[in-house]
């Protein structure tokens, strides 16, 4: 099993990033996806979540609204729309199988204020 996350970056508070996972070794169709993010000194926090057939997303309440989620299972890729970015969503951001074990090296998000 492997994810190779892309896309972050520095950007303006307000701005906006798209993510991108790539998925391998397990049948991506089957699997229901997450988005995680670890801010320094923080626990791995859950950001969005997608069905199977990306047809149910679930968001917390801290980035509902602003973040949306999406996959192509075709492409084996998930991705992670993220507008109106605020600096308190400067982590690294991974993605996973919804409670898989193996994680990436994840891309850093820094928004600055």
């Amino acid at each position: 099993v492997q994810f190779v996350e892309s896309g972050g970056g520095l950007v303006q508070a307000g701005g906006s990033l798209r993510l991108s996972c790539k998925a391998s070794g397990f049948t991506f169709s089957r699997a229901a996806m997450t988005w995680y993010r670890q801010a320094p000194g923080k626990e791995r926090e859950l950001v969005a979540s997608i069905s199977r057939l990306g047809d149910l997303t679930d968001f917390p309440d801290s980035v509902k609204g602003r973040f949306t989620i999406s996959r192509d299972n075709a492409e084996r890729t998930m991705y992670l729309l993220m507008n109106n970015l605020k600096p308190e969503d400067t982590a690294v951001y991974y993605c996973n199988q919804l409670g898989g074990s193996s994680w990436g090296q994840g891309t850093q998000v820094t928004v600055s204020s």
